[in-house]
């Protein structure tokens, strides 16, 4: 342990610092003059070099359950700091995050994140929150898959929360199809009370789409319980371990 903490603070901190900025850097430019969609790319490799550093290995299964190049919804539990890793470096699908509107204060990632199309959520008022929302709408209208972590922040407990609507009522209103994710062991790697990360494994899991009925009406309550269960059933099955496996009811 002394010695892995020596190579965090002599070699995996100052070099995350180096890859974070110059990739933010690059996105920024890169979003401004090619467009928004260009900034996915370069983050896609930032994650994996940030997940290679920190000495985490992400495993994935139900890859086949992503259809290359069709807009979905994709909603997912959030453990942990390195859910964002696991996501973006190995869902390996073009997508938008709908994320805190507080990390827009973080210098250049906020705004890198911006100019890649990324959507900050803000509740403060009903026109914050209806702004939101329609900046979804166009980045849906516009073709993008959107990934959501409808338990609105991180697990405090490594317990699996309860579903806020948002990320449900998109699907209904542009009738797509909501792809759930099961993300289990960044709570282990880096535990919210936790500092540094440390050396882990992370798997994600990535469940059958639930497609539209064919009026292209959701039932909204009935989406977001099945998509609850879909990832639940994986924290369930045994085939992640931790503190995961715990689920409010």
């Amino acid at each position: 342990m002394f010695l892995y903490r020596i190579y965090q603070f002599v070699i995996m901190i100052p070099l995350m610092v180096v890859v974070t900025v110059v990739t933010a850097l690059i996105v920024m430019l890169g979003s401004i003059v090619v467009g928004p969609r260009l900034g996915y790319y370069p983050a896609h490799v930032w994650a994996r070099v940030m997940a290679w550093l920190s000495l985490v290995r992400v495993t994935v299964k139900g890859r086949e359950n992503v259809r290359p190049g069709r807009a979905c919804i994709f909603v997912a539990n959030h453990q942990g700091a390195y859910d964002i890793f696991a996501i973006y470096g190995w869902l390996n699908h073009h997508f938008v995050w709908m994320m805190k509107q507080s990390l827009r204060k973080i210098p250049l990632v906020g705004y890198a994140c911006y100019r890649a199309g990324h959507i900050y959520v803000n509740r403060r008022t009903p026109a914050d929150i209806k702004r939101t929302m329609e900046t979804a709408e166009r980045r849906l209208g516009e073709g993008y898959s959107v990934v959501v972590f409808p338990e609105g922040t991180r697990t405090k407990t490594g317990r699996l929360g309860a579903f806020k609507r948002g990320a449900f009522h998109l699907a209904e209103e542009f009738s797509l199809p909501v792809v759930p994710v099961t993300i289990s062991g960044s709570y282990h790697v880096m535990p919210p009370q936790a500092r540094l990360p440390r050396p882990g494994h992370i798997t994600l899991t990535i469940h059958r789409p639930i497609e539209p009925p064919e009026d292209g009406r959701y039932d909204v309550a009935e989406l977001m319980s099945r998509s609850r269960e879909a990832i639940a059933s994986a924290l369930m099955s045994g085939e992640h371990r931790g503190v995961s496996v715990r689920l409010d009811t």
